[in-house]
């Protein structure tokens, strides 16, 4: 397919500098899906803003479900798309007709067949413009607990992960879909990375959804209970900022940009590991900081009575209770730090910032996500997150 007249701007000086300025040596396009969310809309903030002099908002396209996300996106003065990942042909189009050559998948890595989609685009892309594509797709780390089957060993991230994971890939979606993603780029040729957010906390910057699924609900639990709950295990997880989250996504995208060569494919997997956390420190520093605030009476937490009030104080079905707040992995994690991502926030600066989770919920509310109905449409299917 010949690049269509927009696509590119004849240069008056010669015919050698008309080359130079057609398509496939212009800067790449890149797509990120799911950019009315947390993640991904942080991403394109993010992308537009504090990595701005380093990409210009021409390349930057999103994708997005509903019409009025469309309309609130566009007012970024970016190329907006509303697309429906299950339907191949609508990406293919959207994908091929733009030029996009770098992927970021931040939608449901609940089913491979998003994923799925979008790397065979890419891949006929790659045959027209005979230029390299690439797709970054986010995980969850939901994936590498030992509860929903990972082995419960230590390990590296530099260990085999990709043969771990594909033996244990088929009883949770998850790995599922990060097996299919690895598997299919390497068919057709696209190179992939996998990135794996821990406890994502801090406000988003994103113009659609400001707040995570993780602490808010949380949050948003206490001040209606008037007390603050914590679940009976004191969980040891892995936590970072939405800021440092971001960073390391354009940490990827500016090496592909920049053709540097980090580990790719079954070497690709890149955990977004800043610190630890203990959830009872948590949610300790969070009952002082509501007393000190006079939104409950007493800054001693107490255990939940049941799992299922639990669920229902907190807005999520039961079956995931245990992947959301109650298990944490055993990674050391140094393949993102390798590639000179330098996170800023750690465990000190989040408790003493517990504030700000507080005054995210009072300024937003409720999380404006898909994520946890996905949640409910999965438990319909049986299935664990």
């Amino acid at each position: 397919m010949s690049a269509s007249p927009q696509s590119f701007k004849l240069s008056p000086l010669n015919k050698s500098s008309t080359i130079i300025t057609t398509h496939p040596t212009m800067a790449p396009n890149i797509l990120i899906t799911g950019a009315a969310g947390y993640i991904g809309g942080s991403i394109l903030s993010d992308f537009l803003t504090i990595y701005s002099s380093e990409i210009n908002k021409e390349h930057v396209h999103a994708a997005v479900r509903t019409e009025q996300q469309a309309k609130d996106l566009s007012e970024l003065g970016i190329k907006v798309h509303q697309i429906d990942l299950t339907d191949e042909s609508n990406v293919a189009d959207v994908v091929i007709k733009n030029h996009v050559s770098i992927v970021i998948q931040t939608a449901s890595s609940l089913n491979p067949s998003l994923s799925v989609n979008l790397l065979t685009a890419l891949g006929k892309q790659k045959q027209i413009s005979r230029e390299q594509t690439y797709f970054v797709h986010t995980s969850g780390i939901s994936a590498f607990y030992e509860k929903s089957g990972w082995p419960s060993w230590e390990m590296k991230d530099d260990d085999q992960i990709f043969a771990v994971e594909k033996q244990s890939a088929d009883s949770y979606p998850i790995r599922k879909t990060d097996i299919a993603v690895i598997e299919h780029a390497r068919a057709l040729g696209v190179t992939s990375f996998i990135v794996i957010p821990t406890t994502v906390y801090g406000e988003g910057s994103g113009v659609w959804n400001r707040l995570s699924i993780i602490m808010p609900p949380l949050v948003q639990a206490s001040l209606q209970l008037k007390r603050v709950y914590k679940f009976a295990e004191n969980t040891k997880v892995s936590g970072v900022h939405i800021t440092d989250l971001t960073a390391l996504y354009w940490r990827i995208t500016q090496a592909i940009l920049q053709k540097e060569d980090i580990p790719d494919g079954e070497e690709g997997y890149y955990f977004a590991k800043a610190h630890t956390l203990y959830q009872w420190d948590v949610l300790e520093h969070l009952a002082k900081a509501l007393k000190q605030r006079a939104f409950i009476e007493d800054d001693k937490t107490e255990f939940w009575p049941s799992d299922g009030f639990a669920a229902q104080s907190i807005g999520v079905p039961e079956q995931f209770l245990e992947a959301l707040w109650k298990s944490g992995d055993k990674l050391t994690t140094t393949r993102a730090q390798s590639i000179g991502w330098k996170p800023q926030w750690d465990e000190t600066r989040f408790l003493e910032n517990i504030n700000d989770e507080i005054n995210a919920v009072l300024k937003h509310e409720k999380a404006k996500s898909s994520l946890v109905d996905s949640l409910f449409a999965a438990a319909g299917e049986g299935l664990k997150y």
